[in-house]
Formats: C-alpha cells, sequence, structure tokens
C-alpha cells in the first residue's frame, strides 16, 4: 500500500513543499524515514507511533518506509509528524487517501497525540498560497498566524483525532482563527523612554532625530551617565508606524526564528534588539547548523543598538561591514545559499577608552596612548566609515539632572513632537522619492538625481573632503545626511548651513587620541 501526504520545509525565510510518502510492505515491523532527514526527523518515528497508539489508531505491524521528496534537500525539526502520521493511516487503510489531496500539513506531534506548534507556519502558509493547496491542517496554537493570509483556508487543530475530524467533514472556513489575528492598527512604538526624559544634550538629540528621519546609523561617544543608552532607547518612538507589507515580512521573519510568541497575529512594533558584547559572530549575524536569522536580522525594519561597541569583538564587528551597506544579508554554507533582510538602523554606543573618562573635565584618564589606541582599534576603520553621524557626548551639568517637577515645562521637546518633524521630512522624500523611505538609502546616482545640492555647498564639501581626507564612501554619506538636513528644515535645496551641520557630525574619520 502507498500513499502521499504534502509537507514543506523552511529554506530560509520561504517554505518549500516536501512530498511525504509512504509504503507499506511485508516485512519486519519497523518504520525507515528517507531523504536526508536530520535527528528530530528521524526522531518522528517514535512519536508518531506513540500518537497514533493513544489516539485509538492502530500503528502497521510490518515494514514501512517514509520518504521525503526531494530527497537532496535537508529536512529539519519535527513539523513533519503530522503529515507522516497521516500519510502511513492512509497507507495502511484507516484514512481514505483522496482526503489529503491538495492539504498541507504540519506540527509536531506529542505521544498522547496532542500537536504542538511549528515555527515559519506564516512562511508556510503563503508557500501552500502559491502551490495552490486547498487547505492548511496545523497545529492550534498556529492558527492565527497563518490565518493572516488571505485566500487560504486553514484547519487549527488541538491533537491528531481532531485533526482527522477536519479532513473528513473538510470545512471551508475556521472564522475564529481569522478573529484571532486581527489587531489594532498599527501605531508608533509605545514602549521605551521619552525623548523629554534625556536633559540636555542638544546636539546628541538632533542627532537622533536626524538618524530617525533618514535612516541614518549612529556613532554615540562618551563617559559613563552622559546618556547614550538612553538616548538609543528613545529612538523607536520616533520611527513612524510599519506599512502592511512590512509589517507581514517582520511577522515571518520572526516565525521563521521561532520567537512569535503562541496565538500572536501581526507584529505591528518597530523591534528594538540590543544584543549583549559578549555575543558571538553567528548569533549577531545569523547562522549556526540550522541557518536562522541572527540579532541583525531580527531588528530588520527597526533599531540594533549594539552598546559598549569597543568591547565586541573585532572578528563580530566585522560581519556588520556589508549588512550595513546592502540591508541583506547572505550566509553561504556547503549545501545552501541563504537570504535573510537587516534594513536596520544601527546605534552605537561606546567609551571613549578603557576607563571612559577621556576628555572628561572633572575624572582624569587613566589610560595611556597604548591603551586608548588599542581599544579604538577594535572598531576597524571600514565600519567607522559605514556610520553616517558621529557624536560625542558630555556629561550633563548638575543644573540639567534637576528632579522633572522642578523644570519648567516644555524645555525638551517629548518624542511625539519630534515624530511628527520626523514623519513631514519623511513625507518629502517620498515625494522627491517614492521608492526610498530613508535617505541613507539613496545611492549616488539618485543623490545626484534628487539630492539638489546648491553650489555652495558643493565647494564646502569639496573642502571638507580635502581637508579631512574623507573615502569616496564618507563623502557620500556626508551629502546624504545634508540632504536630511534640508528635509528637516523644509528647504527643497541643500544649502551651506546643512552640510555645515553634517560636518559636525563626522567626529571620528581619524583614530582619536582623546576626546
Amino acid at each position: 500500500m502507498w500513499a502521499r501526504c504534502s509537507g514543506a520545509a523552511l529554506v530560509g525565510l520561504e517554505a518549500v513543499e516536501v512530498a511525504v510518502e509512504v509504503d507499506i510492505a511485508p516485512g519486519l515491523p519497523g518504520l525507515q524515514i528517507v531523504g536526508l532527514a536530520d535527528a528530530a526527523v528521524q526522531e518522528s518515528r517514535e512519536r508518531v507511533r506513540a500518537a497514533l497508539r493513544n489516539s485509538g489508531l492502530r500503528p502497521p505491524l510490518t515494514r514501512v518506509v517514509v520518504s521525503l521528496a526531494p530527497a537532496d534537500l535537508r529536512k529539519q525539526g519535527p513539523a513533519f509528524d503530522l503529515p507522516i502520521a497521516l500519510a502511513v493511516l492512509a497507507a495502511s487503510g484507516q484514512l481514505n487517501p483522496a482526503l489529503l489531496q491538495g492539504i498541507w500539513c504540519a506540527g509536531e506531534l506529542g505521544l498522547g497525540g496532542a500537536l504542538r506548534p511549528v515555527r515559519g507556519a506564516l512562511s508556510l502558509a503563503l508557500a501552500a498560497k502559491r502551490h495552490g493547496a486547498r487547505a492548511l491542517l496545523l497545529p492550534d496554537a498556529n492558527g492565527p498566524e497563518a490565518a493572516l493570509v488571505e485566500g487560504l483556508a486553514v484547519w487549527p487543530a488541538a491533537h491528531l483525532e481532531q485533526a482527522l475530524a477536519l479532513l473528513c467533514r473538510r470545512p471551508t472556513v475556521l472564522p475564529q482563527a481569522r478573529e484571532r489575528s486581527e489587531g489594532p492598527p498599527a501605531t508608533p512604538a509605545e514602549t521605551g523612554p521619552d525623548l523629554a526624559e534625556v536633559q540636555g544634550q542638544a546636539h546628541g538629540r538632533r542627532a537622533l532625530e536626524i538618524a530617525a528621519t533618514g535612516q541614518h546609523h549612529l556613532l554615540l561617544v562618551g563617559p559613563p551617565g552622559s546618556g547614550k543608552t538612553l538616548l538609543a532607547r528613545c529612538l523607536p518612538r520616533l520611527l513612524p508606524p510599519l506599512q502592511p507589507a512590512e509589517q507581514l515580512e517582520l511577522t515571518q521573519l520572526y516565525s521563521v526564528a521561532g520567537l512569535l510568541p503562541q496565538a500572536h497575529g501581526l507584529i505591528r512594533q518597530r523591534p528594538f534588539r540590543s544584543p549583549h558584547h559578549s555575543c558571538s559572530a553567528p548569533a549577531l549575524a545569523g547562522g549556526g547548523s540550522t541557518l536562522r536569522p541572527g540579532e541583525l536580522s531580527l531588528a530588520h525594519r527597526g533599531v540594533l543598538f549594539l552598546d559598549e561597541l569597543a568591547e565586541f569583538r573585532r572578528d563580530v564587528l566585522n560581519q556588520l561591514r556589508q549588512p550595513l551597506e546592502q540591508g541583506e544579508l547572505w550566509l553561504s554554507r556547503a549545501r545552501q545559499r541563504l537570504r535573510f533582510p537587516c534594513a536596520i538602523t544601527l546605534v552605537a554606543a561606546t567609551n571613549p577608552c578603557p576607563c571612559g573618562w577621556a576628555g572628561d573635565p572633572d575624572h582624569p584618564c587613566r589610560c595611556g596612548t597604548a591603551q586608548r589606541l588599542r581599544y579604538w582599534g577594535r572598531l576597524a576603520g571600514p565600519l567607522l566609515d559605514r556610520i553616517d553621524l558621529q557624536v560625542v557626548m558630555r556629561r550633563p551639568a548638575a543644573s540639567q539632572l534637576r528632579p522633572g517637577l522642578e523644570r519648567p515645562r516644555g524645555a525638551e521637546a517629548s518624542s511625539a513632537m519630534v515624530a511628527e518633524r520626523v514623519a513631514a521630512a519623511r513625507q518629502r522624500m517620498l515625494r522627491r522619492n517614492p521608492d526610498h523611505l530613508g535617505n541613507g538609502q539613496l545611492s549616488g546616482h539618485q543623490l545626484g538625481q534628487c539630492g539638489r545640492i546648491s553650489s555652495a555647498a558643493l565647494d564646502l564639501w569639496q573642502q571638507a573632503v580635502d581637508q579631512r581626507g574623507l573615502s569616496a564612501r564618507a563623502a557620500e554619506r556626508l551629502l546624504r545626511v545634508a540632504r536630511t538636513i534640508a528635509d528637516l528644515e523644509a528647504s527643497p535645496e541643500v544649502e551651506a548651513s546643512a552640510l555645515a551641520e553634517a560636518l559636525s557630525y563626522r567626529s571620528f574619520d581619524q583614530l582619536p587620541q582623546g576626546l
């Protein structure tokens, strides 16, 4: 007897159809799985046998061969438990094989027959719809996630017995899953501190506003207690809401990474990721034995905050170079090459030296020149070259740290006020170039077409490039920042004043000897 059921394997962010074929023939009792299956898939033999027996069904007492095709595609994870169990039942005559035609299945089986959620359900649903599947049968906890895909019948089941009942009666719609997937409309991020809590630091606040407007990367350098971390955590509240397509993309990414909460619909807030400085290169860039996305991709469409930047290992920081410029990351292994998106806004913070007090007027630095050079040597020049805004922060004076009730109201602009200015400037960018949301993404050709840089600004730019010895990349980024400043000022043309302000944010084009 032979039967077939459709499953899927995750390859990066996408799902690929896998045909689960079962053949039952005379021979010694046993269940063999072929088709480049990893350990988790091989262990399905015991889970499937126990689930069938404890659900009142009959495991075949003969030779069973399970083939997962295509055979050269590696299959990982326990999501093949359910399609294997259904194909075994169909091949043994306990289920009509015709009921499985056009049905995609995925789910992990407990020994008692309960269905447990799997990662990547949204990718599975998108692939099922793309291949014209009639329905997607999967664990109940994955129902709201899969129901985000319009035009696909989703059949969530909590138990193997319930999955069989759904197959037999073939429902056409499950409205409860659709209701659970919907939520309130997207709004700007409401978590994190308000920008009004940052006292003083006018230069840093302005740089943060520019970073939010043009999606420019930002480096904050200052002694302990100068407000670097507080300022960085204010950035998500300045960014505009996610668009529907961005929400779906981000939800798919977190689903594949296995980080989407159960019974969760669309992700509607921009992510803020802050990995510890001891993280490894695969943790930051992604990879590992299963090639899952790392912190870079998990911060897609949001903020990646690297605190204590100079404490990260140099090989870890070098992973940032290409993704910061291209907005995507390619992971290559012997058998596959996968793409993960990582269009992020990088905010990095670090002390000026190992002791942290270089350049502070009240605390003498205990580090020698060699120590400071070695400390900054961890930050390779090509990495600093890719950071548009480089800001030196000083400790605020005591008069700026008085309790909030004693400060005059309106002394500092709130996040909501700054977010309005950011949104208005982004609308100007979109009218000028609908294909990009930030000036930080403009290519040199696009910058030449829509930059509208005055002759006085170009003269100042050329003088600054020659005097500072800027690389071509840094020189181009300087013009992008100036274009963003002009958009914030509602100026159609980049004037010399905007370029002069942009120059004030290039503090570390050369290795600092002290601050």
